[in-house]
């Protein structure tokens, strides 16, 4: 077996099968080991920055993704999707194609290079991005590939590997034995939960804020056992909505600290015991730092430790407490009755504008069971975190990250990665200019999105978010949206502008019956802002006039 076919053997064991990406010269043995495998598939993409951000879809509905750029040129372009894996713990692994050893030993210039004979730049310039890395060669790429997929797996993030293209098809010299992760130490698990089950003993009140770390990790049926052996409720934070089923009873609702749901915020900061389960409390997680959690009665669980107030139980396993929990905590009436908030019934009909109470009401009623909803960063999102979804439906955005563009890939590498779940992307304007070529990838490979994009006549969060609305940074080119899905060879798909809610409901009921894609442009005023977008933007005009 050769140093790449190692590599991509060990890719499949852990459950990837499709590799995204751009062709290089200096990636071809890369790029013909892949296509030539009978178990892989070489998803090919616009440009290197979608094929990450493909991967990152792929990795939030397989647990597992993998693109392949050539050195330099191809790998900076998909730096920015790396990233955001890394920021959002997904384990993506960017397979990079580098010029022969002997190029780089006489620091000869190249094309792909910046001409100083410096080859290992690159490399250097992705460290903070990954969790680990490394050059691979027949010498060392059994050991290697196991620490990388063992980092890759017990951080939650992405890891950088590098294959000379004269060492790639070089047979595998040694051998080693996979490396195990993941072990909780006996002593911390059982301190741990012991002051755990003591704590919720003792508390009159408690509840459970189930986080992204939590589907990062698969572990959703281990957190559900313990809802169900315990009886605690559960809200969940922006960026981790949907871990667990909205529609199971314990939910009561969106948790955005002082921002939206008022309710259900005093409910979750009046409890004697929080259990953050995963959580990260990030800004737009704690609505922009309302959140006002006592961290005496905070019990903060994340993949590998503890903390309980102050003191902190290293080396526990999620998985591991999570399971002993199950077991030991007695099943409580907490007497919560809290109804999660809901959206309303939609407003408007026939020739009336599309509003935002128009707007998402509607599309909170076109979710179905099962289905897979790709928000793109900024009003969109903002709206749609609110809705309630339907039983077995995710809801996936690039919370913390931010990088608007994100949501069309990254829908691509989710639809590639559950071909038999509908998936539904919803994009803005101006976040779709940037990305809006992988539409071609849907129609290419035969899948059947159903796409709204939300035409605002520009950055509608940067309107609502910046000092002065109307100035003209937040401007973009007006396209006929409509048009693309034709222009980018998906000519069987329907598609339809629509700018008034009779319009909109018919485009609803025609996608939602199609046996093809569907690409819906929304129409709506320029300030057609979802309520916590309007927060955000009556908090920050007060702070800019201070």
């Amino acid at each position: 077996m050769t140093v790449i076919e190692h590599v991509l053997s060990r890719m499949k064991a852990i459950g990837i099968t499709d590799v995204f990406g751009v062709p290089g010269d200096f990636a071809f043995p890369v790029n013909d080991a892949i296509c030539t495998d009978p178990e892989l598939r070489w998803v090919g993409c616009c440009n290197e920055l979608n094929a990450a951000y493909a991967a990152d879809g792929y990795a939030r509905i397989k647990g597992v993704g993998a693109v392949c750029t050539t050195y330099g040129v191809g790998e900076l372009s998909a730096l920015a999707g790396i990233a955001g894996s890394y920021a959002e713990h997904l384990p993506v692994f960017h397979l990079v194609g580098a010029p022969n050893m002997s190029v780089q030993s006489a620091r000869a210039l190249m094309h792909h290079t910046l001409g100083n004979g410096e080859y290992d730049l690159f490399h250097r310039m992705a460290q903070p991005v990954v969790c680990a890395s490394a050059i691979l060669t027949p010498q060392n790429v059994e050991y290697e590939t196991e620490r990388l997929i063992a980092e890759a797996l017990y951080h939650r993030r992405p890891v950088y590997m590098a294959f000379p293209a004269d060492l790639a098809n070089q047979p595998v010299l040694g051998g080693a034995q996979p490396i195990s992760i993941g072990y909780s130490d006996p002593n911390s698990l059982a301190a741990a939960t012991d002051a755990i089950v003591s704590a919720l003993a003792k508390a009159n009140s408690a509840c459970i804020l189930p986080g992204i770390l939590v589907a990062r990790a698969g572990l959703q049926p281990e957190l559900l056992a313990l809802v169900h052996a315990s009886g605690l409720p559960f809200a969940t934070m922006f960026m981790d909505k949907s871990v667990l089923d909205e529609q199971h009873p314990a939910y009561i609702g969106m948790y955005d600290g002082k921002l939206m749901n008022h309710g259900v915020g005093a409910f979750v900061e009046g409890c004697d015991c929080v259990l953050a389960i995963g959580t990260l409390f990030s800004d737009f997680n704690t609505g922009a730092f309302t959140a006002n959690i006592d961290p005496n009665k905070l019990i903060s669980m994340v993949h590998h430790r503890v903390r309980i107030g102050s003191r902190v139980y290293p080396n526990v396993e999620m998985a591991d407490i999570l399971a002993t929990l199950a077991e030991l905590v007695p099943r409580r009436d907490w007497g919560v009755n809290i109804d999660p908030p809901s959206l309303g019934a939609p407003t408007g009909a026939g020739a009336d504008p599309i509003t935002a109470e128009a707007l998402y009401p509607r599309w909170a009623n076109f979710l179905e069971p099962g289905d897979i909803l790709v928000a793109e960063t900024g009003t969109a999102s903002m709206g749609l975190g609110f809705v309630r979804m339907p039983t077995g439906a995710s809801f996936h955005n690039q919370t913390l990250w931010g990088s608007i563009g994100w949501a069309t890939p990254a829908a691509f590498g989710a639809a590639l990665a559950a071909p038999d779940r509908r998936v539904v992307l919803v994009t803005g304007d101006g976040a779709h200019q940037f990305t809006a070529q992988e539409i071609s990838q849907f129609g290419r490979r035969g899948l059947r999105p159903i796409i709204f994009v939300l035409n605002n006549s520009g950055y509608l969060i940067e309107r609502l978010l910046c000092k002065d609305p109307a100035i003209t940074y937040n401007d973009i080119a007006p396209w006929n949206y409509a048009e693309l899905p034709n222009v980018l060879g998906c000519s069987n798909w329907f598609a339809a502008r629509v700018d008034t809610c009779g319009k909109l409901d018919q485009a609803l009921d025609t996608a939602a019956r199609a046996k093809t894609g569907a690409y819906i442009e929304v129409v709506t005023d320029p300030y057609a802002a979802s309520p916590l977008a309007l927060k955000l933007h009556e908090s920050l005009q007060t702070l800019y006039k201070s």
